[in-house]
């Protein structure tokens, strides 16, 4: 594709309303009927392989189930709403196929960021009690480290620096 054919900006209000699939009522509106059309798809041969691969590849579990889905709903099969009602089972259905497979995938609900700073935090607790136990072991007898004062000393009084426009530099 080119870098110029691409939509013109305002090209879609000049297209015939309702001439989408999504923009039209849905295939179907019970989401039973939804969930069969969808079990009948990843049960055809190559399509639960091909869904494995995508989780081999790196994309969480949650990631698919939610393109599968778009994509139904942009084909017109069914509603978001829908969606909304059958992605639960769908994710089981595939989370369960891989699980008896034995691919190694990331189901989607974890939140890396938020892993990370709990692991800090853990190793943070971890350092403290280490270094209350190495305070603790020390010789009670054994003097600290000399700490050495200062002298005071008396203050410096500058002169106050002249500023402005008739200043001399």
């Amino acid at each position: 594709m080119k870098t110029f054919e691409r939509p013109i900006p305002g090209q879609s209000l000049t297209v015939e309303p309702k001439s989408q699939p999504y923009e039209r009522p849905p295939e179907i509106t019970d989401p039973i009927e939804a969930l069969d059309v969808h079990m009948d798809n990843l049960s055809e041969p190559g399509a639960m392989e091909d869904a494995l691969h995508i989780l081999e590849y790196g994309i969480d579990l949650v990631s698919l189930v939610e393109g599968v889905l778009r994509s139904a709903v942009m084909e017109g099969v069914h509603s978001v709403d829908v969606s909304l009602i059958i992605a639960p089972a769908i994710h089981e259905f595939i989370k369960n196929f891989a699980d008896e497979v034995g691919v190694d995938y990331e189901e989607g609900f974890e939140n890396k960021d938020q892993e990370k700073a709990l692991a800090y935090r853990r190793d943070v607790e971890a350092a403290r009690k280490m270094l209350a136990e190495v305070k603790d072991e020390e010789e009670p007898n054994r003097d600290p480290l000399p700490v050495m004062v200062e002298e005071e000393q008396e203050p410096v009084q500058e002169e106050p620096v002249k500023t402005g426009l008739m200043a001399r530099m």
